[in-house]
């Protein structure tokens, strides 16, 4: 895998993000999940995919919605695993109720890359 030496538009000054504190952090429940079931979300104003994800017993099964397209084919995202935050209320996205978040990167044309763990862990395992 070939990683960029630099970034196109690395150099430009943006306004700076607010500081958390590491009580802050520690509020967000980011959970690693594998993928167990997708369908389409036609409904959706940008496409996306309905995912059920499984959290393992502590968590247990939540529903999210991902615009992650782009990159993923739905056969190819059962069984992955992902890292999401479980304990945001659940949003509405249309007809679907969303009950977590699961976590990607943007790329430079806005598509999103998943962020996963590069080794397998247990269903609901905490990152932190």
């Amino acid at each position: 895998m070939t990683i960029p030496a630099a970034i196109p538009g690395a150099d430009i000054k943006v306004q700076s993000m607010p500081t958390i504190t590491w009580q802050d952090f520690e509020k967000l429940e980011l959970r690693a999940g594998t993928i167990i079931a997708v369908e389409c979300f036609p409904e959706a104003r940008k496409p996306a995919y309905k995912l059920s994800v499984d959290f393992g017993p502590e968590v247990g099964v939540k529903k999210s919605s991902a615009q992650v397209t782009v990159h993923y084919a739905a056969e190819e995202l059962v069984g992955r695993q992902v890292i999401a935050v479980v304990n945001f209320p659940p949003k509405r996205i249309g007809p679907f109720l969303s009950e977590c978040l699961v976590t990607g990167l943007y790329r430079e044309d806005g598509s999103v890359v998943l962020a996963v763990p590069d080794k397998p862990v247990l269903n609901g395992a905490k990152l932190g």
